[in-house]
């Protein structure tokens, strides 16, 4: 089957996040949106069949999964990454972020510490501040326009907050960057060294381009605790359907135990169908998409580079999220937010939202129709070019 992602659909008036609530997250009305991590492409037609045959048996009561559940979900993990677990092994949850927070008050006490590499997806900030833990950064070295681990801060941090729990974000939201094995091993290895847990968000896994590769983390520590999702990969946020794994028995049991607390127990009826229709049926699609990806990503390095030299792009390894440097213009980041919503009319995530670490930059979602792309750049090169 051939996709149209090429195809835009009119998301206005659906009460998107993304679309339809500028004035309530304080944005003016009528900028792009490119920023909240879903996609503006329509899910798999055969996830959408399946739903459709869902919907038409018309009863939506209480829903469990059987094996096949279990089996697809592990399969997909095992076929594309090496890494095969058990129906034990995984809790099922509403979220990646609610499934962080479960493991911030399920592995960790109170005023304990808990680790994060910054700049970072935001939550990871709420997840630990909000549950009385202590937040401790490792700010990632920023290098000739590349990002690395500062392993020597990274072990200094560690010793000297007496750190309990590390949260891995791989591939890394927002610079994109996709872990090697070695630098994996180096985490695991320190971590190791003074018995700290480690959960890893891994959400972004399916979005990794040649030459990289995805490791999983639980090829790293059979102790790991893995967050995942169909979210971002079938644009099935919506759904609220996401599984942890945890193959540690004791850590398996306090997760679930936390989970438990919270009243929550079942999944939604939908997203249970949702999630096995895409992991069942969706390579091809994911495979076309992530060809249409690597284009515009193509388009928006050659955009930059000819027409915009001084906005420097984050050489992208994984996710659809791109990392844009703009301190070449030397602005302060209130200037350079309000120049991108009052003058280019672009609703783009500030690069301080992800941290201190973040100043000077703009993430931007490049996972859209190539119009809507061509639209935001060209924006952004009438508001940007006549800069000096």
């Amino acid at each position: 089957m051939k996709y149209d992602f090429d195809k835009v659909i009119n998301r206005k008036h659906t009460n998107s996040i993304k679309w339809d609530f500028a004035a309530e997250r304080g944005m003016p009305e009528g900028l792009l949106p490119m920023w909240v991590a879903d996609m503006d492409f329509a899910a798999p037609q055969e996830v959408l069949d399946d739903i459709q045959q869902a919907v038409n048996h018309g009863i939506f009561g209480y829903t469990e999964v059987k094996q096949d559940y279990y089996d697809i979900l592990s399969d997909w993990f095992d076929k594309r990454y090496g890494f095969r677990f058990s129906r034990q092994d995984v809790v099922k949850t509403p979220g990646v972020v609610y499934a962080l927070a479960a493991c911030v008050r399920a592995l960790t006490e109170p005023d304990e510490a808990v680790l994060i590499q910054t700049p970072v997806y935001y939550p990871f900030y709420d997840v630990i501040r909000s549950n009385g833990r202590r937040l401790v950064t490792n700010p990632l070295k920023y290098v000739n326009r590349k990002y690395s681990i500062d392993f020597a801060d990274f072990e200094r941090r560690i010793i000297e907050n007496s750190v309990k729990m590390f949260i891995l974000c791989s591939p890394h939201n927002p610079v994109s960057r996709v872990w090697s094995r070695s630098e994996l091993e180096h985490i695991n290895e320190i971590c190791k060294r003074y018995g700290v847990k480690v959960v890893s968000d891994e959400n972004h896994c399916d979005f990794v381009y040649s030459p990289y590769e995805h490791i999983s983390y639980g090829l790293i520590d059979e102790n790991a605790v893995i967050a995942t999702s169909p979210s971002k990969t079938f644009n099935l946020a919506g759904f609220q359907v996401a599984n942890i794994i945890a193959r540690n028995k004791e850590l398996h049991r306090l997760i679930r135990a936390e989970i438990s607390k919270t009243g929550y127990s079942q999944l939604n009826t939908l997203g249970l169908v949702a999630c096995q229709s895409a992991y069942t049926y969706g390579g091809k699609w994911l495979e076309e998409l992530k060809g249409y990806l690597e284009k515009n990503i193509r388009y928006t390095r050659e955009f930059l580079s000819e027409r915009l030299p001084k906005i420097h792009l984050v050489e992208p390894q994984g996710t659809y999220l791109l990392w844009l440097d703009f301190s070449a213009y030397g602005l302060t980041q209130t200037e350079l937010d309000r120049i991108i919503v009052e003058e280019a009319g672009l609703w783009l995530d500030s690069g301080t939202m992800f941290g201190k670490e973040g100043e000077g930059f703009q993430r931007i979602n490049i996972a859209c129709p190539r119009k809507i792309l061509e639209t935001a750049l060209n924006s952004l090169e009438k508001t940007f070019a006549k800069r000096v």
